[in-house]
């Protein structure tokens, strides 16, 4: 097994019915830009009833149509949030926890070691998160899931990584290995992708390989490092 190989997100995700929501961190083939991504799938209509809407530096989950909605409170969320030189992306409300420990100066660790998994028995989704941070006119990222110990839910194990950011290559974690009931939770340490300098080119590799009746939505920023600017793509099945 090489540790160090390179897959893109299409060979990641092609033929895999339901990888859950997931997160991609790393830098851009031209070194250029920090990049993030975060899709979210659903199986059942509660989790396919949403969109991705953009409001400034934050990304939230709202219903498609509100008269459908009938449990929000796992799956309409702030998914993005910026603090000072900090980009927050996660799978749930733990984007505010992050949030709220780096006001309180404290760090992306000690936000999540505050929170569990998904109280959603059978499956007990796991809490996957990632963090980039600025400076200088480069980055470094973090990521991290937060994941039952055993099938009953008794106690939670945290993991967390810390990546220096090297051009060209991003790491992928999701939510899921793949589709099943229960949901068979991700395993080891987040997938090894490349990250094109196309965000264009990126962003459709990710939504043309995701299954087609399970995805949801999409959302791509590219960080230019050198001027602070983000380019965006937000991609929403419902329409």
């Amino acid at each position: 097994m090489n540790v160090y190989e390179l897959k893109t997100m299409g060979e990641r995700l092609t033929g895999n019915a339901y990888a859950g929501r997931g997160i991609v961190l790393g830098k851009s083939a031209d070194g250029k830009n920090a990049v993030a991504a975060y899709f979210i799938m659903g199986r059942s209509e509660n989790s396919r009833n949403r969109v991705f809407t953009v409001k400034g530096e934050e990304v939230f989950t709202e219903p498609f149509d509100v008269s459908k909605v009938k449990d929000p409170s796992l799956i309409i969320y702030a998914a993005v949030r910026a603090y000072e030189n900090n980009l927050i992306v996660t799978n749930g409300d733990q984007t505010d926890t992050v949030y709220d420990a780096l006001k309180e100066g404290k760090d992306f660790r000690a936000g999540l070691r505050t929170r569990e998994f998904e109280p959603d028995a059978p499956n007990l989704t796991p809490r996957i998160s990632g963090m980039l941070t600025f400076d200088k006119g480069d980055f470094t990222y973090e990521m991290s899931i937060l994941k039952s110990a055993d099938a009953e839910g008794t106690a939670c194990n945290r993991f967390f990584f810390e990546y220096v950011p090297k051009a060209g290559v991003g790491h992928f974690i999701h939510t899921y290995v793949c589709d099943g009931n229960p949901l068979p939770t991700f395993q080891g340490e987040p997938e090894r992708v490349e990250i094109p300098a196309d965000i264009d080119a990126f962003t459709k590799d990710i939504w043309e390989n995701l299954n087609e009746e399970n995805k949801i939505s999409l959302y791509v920023r590219y960080t230019d490092l050198a001027t602070g600017k983000a380019d965006v793509r937000v991609i929403n099945k419902n329409k």
